[in-house]
């Protein structure tokens, strides 16, 4: 929780209250575990912070555009009333570009919501983070269209389709930088917070099933059973493990690994982790209860930190803990 007596809340002018502490916030990769991003941004800013520059990989840079747009309100709603048949029906099928997914329907539905606005006239500085797929590097994302950006970001290899943004094919950002600090390095904040949601496991309650409402028929069930049987479903449940759930559990085990190699050269402030097997990578339509869990973990990691200082005005952060 903020500290009265820190200089980052404490400072004043003459006509001014005092100042929320800034934080510049770092969101990591990792499908719809990343909807636990928006229960974090929430318990920060009750919390008493401003948040002022956010940078994403992945899910971590479609949550973090649409707050930066002044939106996350709106995206939640949505994503709060998804059920399994509704993500289905945002999903249009290829055989052909590279993926599995074009991943331009869910885009278009998101720049309907959302709106279209390029990344430099947001109010909060955004940088999405996306990988060049031919030259091997980690590209960040700071101008033109947001949704593009986020577009580039979520390209999961063999999953979605990569985004051709100019001149490069552009793929998910967490293949090089599953929990994106190094943008944030050059931003003027009091604190840096890196969200992780590919914590540790843990031996989680299990969720109930949303109710599909009146239009959940017997047919719309069993497309909805045989989706699930095909790609698995998350951890705690008896299904038999599809092949989606193998590949996103062996790209979580990749990103975990270069994730910790990341944040051991350059340390946040506070690590915040949402344990990995909270959900499944496509689990969209389990959106309340990862919102739920994010608040909750960012909530008890806020109260047992203890700060040193702020960051100086020059951004510069403070010494390794």
């Amino acid at each position: 929780m903020p500290d009265m007596n820190d200089p980052a809340v404490s400072a004043t002018t003459a006509d001014a209250s005092p100042r929320r502490p800034r934080v510049a916030l770092a969101l990591g990769s990792g499908g719809a575990k990343g909807l636990a991003h928006i229960g974090v941004i929430e318990a920060l800013e009750a919390a008493g912070f401003d948040i002022v520059a956010i940078a994403g990989s992945s899910m971590g840079a479609l949550v973090g555009g649409t707050y930066a747009a002044g939106r996350l309100g709106v995206y939640r709603d949505w994503v709060s009333a998804l059920q399994k048949m509704d993500v289905l029906r945002l999903v249009d099928w290829t055989l052909s570009g590279g993926g599995l997914i074009k991943g331009e329907r869910i885009i278009a539905v998101l720049r309907e919501l959302i709106g279209e606005i390029d990344i430099e006239a947001l109010p909060v500085t955004f940088t999405a983070v996306a990988t060049d797929i031919d030259r091997q590097r980690e590209v960040w994302l700071t101008r033109g269209p947001l949704f593009d950006a986020i577009r580039a970001s979520i390209a999961i290899p063999t999953i979605f389709r990569p985004h051709q943004l100019d001149g490069r094919r552009l793929v998910d950002g967490g293949l090089m930088n599953p929990v994106p600090l190094t943008p944030l390095l050059r931003e003027p904040s009091d604190y840096i917070i890196a969200v992780s949601v590919n914590g540790p496991e843990e031996a989680l309650a299990p969720q109930r099933e949303a109710s599909a409402g009146p239009g959940h028929n017997g047919l719309r069930q069993k497309i909805a059973d045989f989706v699930e049987r095909t790609v698995g479903g998350h951890a705690g449940t008896e299904r038999e493990t599809g092949w989606l759930e193998i590949m996103g559990r062996a790209l979580d085990l990749v990103q975990d690994n270069l994730a910790q190699l990341k944040l051991a050269a350059h340390r946040p402030d506070l690590l915040i982790e949402i344990p990995r097997n909270a959900c499944a990578a496509y689990e969209f339509y389990r959106a309340e209860p990862m919102i739920a869990l994010g608040r909750e973990r960012a909530q008890r990691a806020l109260a047992a930190w203890e700060p040193l200082r702020a960051r100086d005005a020059a951004g510069a952060p403070p010494m390794p803990v």
